[in-house]
């Protein structure tokens, strides 16, 4: 009898990671959450469900660098598919990295139809509906492109003091969550992967101290709200690609709470990043960002037309709708399962990984 295994809980994962960045993709063993829209049932799982998050985040199944996405049916009838991102410390609106592994996995696996060359599908997310475009080949999902929600700035330029630097100034915009970005110069980072544990000690200063300035909401969901994410930019320069055209490269490195970094560059960071550059006159449609990350991975942004967010009260917002374009690669298929008698049902977490303590408090 004590070699029969029993579990309470059994949870079907499907590893894949975003230009270096992982997403797992939940495909079996949980059921939807309640909800009318899929932002309800965000909030549901956040809210009444949140065991789920702690279960294959915190060790000993998961660690800080994990991330998973819930597949759901959509709630709009428009919709392939509904995907809800949990992370270390929450559950972001939207999600580049994870959007492109949630895409990856599911044409992969059979669970919405793959059609090759290109398959089109539109997914539900918190944030709102998201366009794809997947490139396909031979069964693979080679490519990943969507058209993400509508990016817009709340401040240029905006001052900022902490302790230890001189004065400074940030952009702050929304891509899809709420970035605060800052010149990566400024705080003597070249943004190789020798600065990430640098990165992510300052990035969670910026982001606490942004937060309590400078007080954020989206016109059209005040629920999403505060600078969730800082991302140390380099300049934009100019490099020849592999085929001696020119390219217009800009690094970045987005520090994820409780602190580590994006392995990805970012797709909702790089959003955020083309909504400044729009707002400043130097970026137009029909250009291409190459977002490159700090282990030299890229995604390719664009701008696919200038919009406006209209809200109930105030005058209206310019925005862009950016598009973001990247590759995923499955890395197994994993079942997790709880033992009655585990004395870790949702996990732990330790200071040795885990920069800030992602229950609250001091360690």
């Amino acid at each position: 009898d004590r070699c029969k295994m029993k579990w309470k809980v059994t949870i079907t994962v499907v590893g894949c990671h975003a230009e270096g960045e992982p997403g797992r993709v939940i495909t079996g063993g949980v059921l939807p959450p309640p909800g009318k829209t899929m932002f309800e049932k965000k909030q549901n799982l956040e809210k009444h469900a949140d065991w789920l998050r702690r279960f294959l985040i915190f060790e000993p199944r998961g660690g800080v660098f994990t991330h998973y996405n819930l597949v759901v049916p959509p709630c709009d009838p428009t919709a392939d598919a509904g995907f809800i991102v949990m992370e270390p410390t929450d559950y972001p609106s939207m999600s580049g990295s994870n959007c492109i592994c949630t895409v990856t996995v599911l044409l992969e696996t059979g669970q919405v139809k793959m059609v090759e060359p290109v398959t089109k599908l539109t997914l539900d997310t918190p944030a709102g509906l998201v366009p794809v475009t997947a490139t396909c080949r031979d069964g693979k999902c080679e490519r990943v492109k969507f058209n993400n929600v509508p990016s817009f700035v709340t401040h240029l330029d905006a001052p900022l003091v902490i302790d230890g630097f001189p004065p400074f100034t940030m952009d702050i915009a929304y891509g899809g969550a709420f970035f605060a970005i800052v010149d990566a110069r400024h705080f003597g980072l070249t943004l190789e992967p020798g600065d990430a544990r640098k990165c992510v000690e300052i990035g969670e200063v910026i982001k606490a101290a942004a937060a309590a300035k400078y007080p954020v909401a989206h016109p059209l969901n005040p629920a999403i709200n505060t600078v969730t994410f800082v991302q140390f930019a380099l300049p934009i320069v100019e490099e020849a690609g592999p085929d001696g055209s020119v390219r217009l490269i800009g690094r970045n490195a987005v520090v994820v709470s409780p602190g580590k970094i994006d392995r990805s560059p970012c797709g909702t960071g790089t959003s955020a990043r083309l909504a400044v550059l729009a707002a400043r006159g130097l970026f137009a449609p029909g250009q291409t960002l190459v977002s490159k990350s700090i282990i030299g991975t890229e995604f390719w942004g664009q701008i696919e037309e200038a919009t406006t967010l209209t809200p109930s009260q105030g005058d209206a917002i310019p925005a862009i709708v950016p598009s973001i374009s990247g590759r995923a690669w499955t890395t197994g298929i994993s079942q997790y399962g709880l033992d009655p008698s585990d004395p870790f049902p949702e996990g732990y977490v330790l200071s040795d990984t885990w920069h800030r303590n992602p229950l609250g408090g001091a360690w």
